[in-house]
């Protein structure tokens, strides 16, 4: 069966790969039957040599039955002449097992409770808050009230008093003048 894949180049570190058609029996970077293009993941993603293909080429080794892997796949979608090829996950591996399902929903609920507990405290001190607010408005205006008695009073002690001093004074000046 023949396949387009990548065959890896370069040195350690440095990827380098070229997109050739080869019998699937060949090694990875054994023989190939023909070079198609290059692929060069060091460079940036939006750089125009990132990937080269012969579209001509590889359009004709898949209409002689060839198989395209996953990455050329990839590279082809991209480019715009292949449909996207839909992978399968090959094992449930990925999948959290029953019991960690279970301990998850558990945590959540817990969470959830966790969070209506601090909102229903939440309130319960905004209620709190409020009270006292209107509690210090009431005794604000008692003690408004009672300031205002106070001031008529004492306006009312101070001009007894005035009065009270006037007389005295009266009264001294009447002894004083009869003295003499």
């Amino acid at each position: 069966m023949i396949k387009i894949r990548l065959s890896r180049k370069g040195s350690k570190k440095r990827p380098f790969y070229h997109i050739v058609a080869a019998d699937s029996r060949y090694p990875r970077d054994g023989r190939y039957l023909e070079k198609l293009g290059t692929f060069n993941p060091m460079l940036p993603k939006d750089s125009k040599d990132r990937v080269l293909m012969n579209i001509e080429a590889i359009k004709a080794w898949i209409a002689k039955g060839a198989q395209v892997t996953d990455r050329v796949a990839k590279f082809l979608t991209n480019a715009g002449q292949m449909e996207a090829k839909k992978i399968y996950p090959q094992t449930k591996q990925d999948k959290p097992k029953a019991k960690t399902v279970e301990r998850l929903k558990e945590k959540a609920a817990k969470v959830a409770a966790l969070e209506e507990a601090k909102k229903a405290e939440i309130e319960a001190a905004e209620a709190a808050k409020k009270q006292a607010e209107e509690e210090a408005k009431a005794a604000l205006a008692a003690a408004t009230e009672t300031q205002d008695t106070v001031t008529e009073m004492s306006a009312e002690n101070t001009a007894n008093s005035a009065d009270e001093a006037k007389a005295e004074v009266a009264k001294d000046e009447e002894l004083t003048a009869a003295s003499e």
